[in-house]
């Protein structure tokens, strides 16, 4: 009898590494900056969902999380190279939570990549068109709790 539930826990273990070993992993370039501590906790920080179909999926990187399909995911990085000053859009946004962070916001070729503006270490965020296409990037305020980490240094205005 001792045996049975060894051989069904063992069983069960080496399943669950099977399957494991078959989730996807988004590539992600590790950002210039992304040794600064406080990146740790922003990741830490971040949720596990940005709204449905953007479940959070394992990155290759340091200081890096993403959400979605691992082919076409959101990227964010943090310890990116801060901003100067720029005649980009800068846009405010007030997270539900309260705190309120300042992303520089371009769009290429229906990729938009949202930086933060201000704030030391910076963090970018990366939406792809396949993403940007079907939804609205609202979800950037539910990242403002964990940005609101780093040093706020500058604001848009």
């Amino acid at each position: 009898m001792l045996h049975r539930p060894t051989v069904a826990t063992t069983a069960a273990t080496g399943a669950l590494l099977v399957l494991s070993g078959c989730a996807p992993t988004v590539p992600v370039t590790v950002a210039p900056f992304a040794t600064d501590p406080v990146c740790a906790s922003v990741v830490l920080a971040l949720p596990r969902s940005l709204g449905e179909g953007l479940e959070r999926v394992d990155t290759d990187a340091q200081a890096t999380a993403a959400w979605g399909d691992p082919r076409a995911a959101v990227v964010l990085r943090c310890g990116v190279e801060p901003l100067g000053p720029t005649t980009e859009r800068c846009q405010s946004v007030t997270t539900p939570q309260g705190p309120t962070i300042d992303w520089v916001v371009v769009e290429d070729d229906g990729d938009w990549t949202f930086t933060t503006y201000g704030r030391v270490p910076a963090v970018e965020l990366v939406i792809p068109r396949e993403v940007a296409e079907t939804r609205s990037t609202s979800f950037v305020d539910l990242l403002g709790p964990a940005v609101a980490l780093t040093e706020q240094q500058r604001s848009c205005l």
